[in-house]
């Protein structure tokens, strides 16, 4: 059975449609985070021991880069056997994603990388029906 993929993905959520003979399957997958927020410092206090109880810079990227490789781990699991993959959104997100399916041995599966804009589930689908007719 022919199965293809299409995917809208930004760092929050990820907008996976998959297409096979039968029809098309939608599943969304949330990263549960926010936008990246850099850290700059807090406001300087007088109490000698108040900055070890403080989260640094490397601390909250560490976090941030952890959460992020789960939600990619999430949606490579979903587009594995996917035979042709199309992969869009709007920020660097699709381009890490490509990256990390590119490491896991599945570039050959990606057929396309596209920047667009914020989109609808029902546009997400529609952009995949036309890349992929059944």
């Amino acid at each position: 059975m022919k199965k293809q993929a299409g995917l809208w993905i930004d760092h929050r959520k990820a907008v996976i449609v998959i297409v096979t003979e039968e029809g098309e399957d939608i599943q969304k997958i949330e990263s549960g985070m926010g936008r990246h927020v850099h850290y700059r410092g807090a406001s300087t206090t007088k109490s000698p021991y108040s900055t070890q109880y403080q989260q640094g810079d490397d601390q909250l990227d560490n976090k941030f880069t952890e959460q992020l490789n789960k939600f990619y781990e999430e949606v490579i699991a979903h587009i594995r056997a996917a035979e042709a993959v199309l992969i869009f959104g709007p920020g660097e997100a699709k381009g890490e994603l490509e990256k990390r399916i590119e490491h896991e041995g599945l570039k050959a599966h990606i057929l396309a990388v596209e920047t667009v804009d914020k989109m609808t589930d029902r546009q997400i689908s529609a952009k995949v029906r036309e890349r992929f007719p059944t």
